[in-house]
């Protein structure tokens, strides 16, 4: 296990690599210009190229992205360009509100999704079932901003439960912090929900006929360990397979859902970096969600071995 892990640690290597290699190709061909942007409307072609010349954005690309990939590999992810700030600090400053969206998305999700799912599977064809599936599939279908901003609509200015804008950090109170995730974690997590139930529904049905829990109802197992204890445990595979390359949607999610209810985290920091043009934000932001999806898709590898001892590594 731990040479499996070591080595999956060393892929991950080339995959940033081509990650941050295509990310920074895809900026340079992007239009627009920051160095335009920082020298104001009055400027002239002049101060422009000046401009570009002190941010080194006149040196050839691979002269650009050597630079840029060997400070990073020593831990510099560069500044902004408009601010000045150090990226990773910037980064810094933002990780919190979207770790806490992203988790509190991923555990409201799995905790609807998996029991709603097992149940349609159990009831399978009956009315709970299609009801089910039918939430499913109009979960699936409305974007996240619309579902976001009908629950702002709802439980925020109509209701008046939930704060519909802002964030409150954990160390000013965790529920007061909860408070103020609970839409957005709605929100984001209703693709993610939909996805998990069909998944779940699916894989059950499929465990459900076969032999051993056929065995295990003749042997008079209760509907609840033959469930949970027979059919759910082994159909977890493909469900926790699902939650892990599910995360790439809570990463874009990010970027919409943080704008709708005006979250200050690494989703409005990438939109704001993209609008201005600021480059090494907008890399440096891409690289840790790169790693962060490949060090889930790590943990989901090794997951796999808890659920299931006949995979071996």
């Amino acid at each position: 296990m731990l040479s499996y892990t070591l080595r999956r640690l060393l892929m991950t290597l080339p995959v940033m690599l081509f990650v941050a290699l295509f990310v920074f190709g895809l900026l340079d061909l992007a239009p627009g210009d920051p160095a335009a942007l920082l020298a104001g409307e009055d400027a002239t072609p002049q101060d422009i190229a000046r401009i570009r010349a002190t941010l080194g954005l006149d040196q050839p690309f691979l002269q650009r992205f050597g630079a840029w990939g060997w400070n990073v590999i020593h831990g510099d992810l560069g500044s902004s360009l408009f601010t000045g700030l150090p990226v990773s600090h910037m980064i810094s400053q933002r990780l919190a509100p979207t770790f806490s969206l992203m988790l509190m998305t991923l555990l409201v999700s799995v905790i609807i999704a998996i029991p709603i799912g097992a149940l349609a599977a159990w009831k399978h064809n009956r009315l709970q079932d299609r009801a089910i599936m039918v939430l499913a599939v109009f979960s699936f279908s409305v974007p996240s901003f619309a579902v976001g901003y009908l629950l702002a609509w709802i439980f925020g200015l109509q209701l008046r439960w939930f704060p519909v804008q802002g964030y409150v950090p954990l160390a000013d109170g965790f529920w007061a912090s909860l408070h103020t995730l609970v839409l957005p974690a709605l929100a984001l997590g209703s693709v993610y929900v939909a996805l998990i139930t069909r998944i779940t529904r699916a894989t059950l049905l499929e465990t459900l006929n076969q032999d051993y829990v056929r065995t295990a109802r003749a042997k008079g197992v209760g509907n609840r360990g033959l469930l949970f204890r027979h059919a759910l445990k082994n159909a977890a595979v493909p469900i926790i397979t699902v939650i892990g390359s599910g995360v790439a949607l809570l990463i874009s999610g990010t970027v919409v859902t943080e704008t709708v209810f005006s979250i200050p985290g690494l989703g409005r920091l990438v939109v704001d970096a993209i609008l201005r043009r600021d480059y090494p934000v907008i890399q440096g932001v891409i690289l840790l969600f790169s790693f962060m999806y490949v060090l889930i898709n790590l943990l989901v590898d090794l997951l796999y071995r808890a659920f299931d001892p006949r995979i071996k590594y």
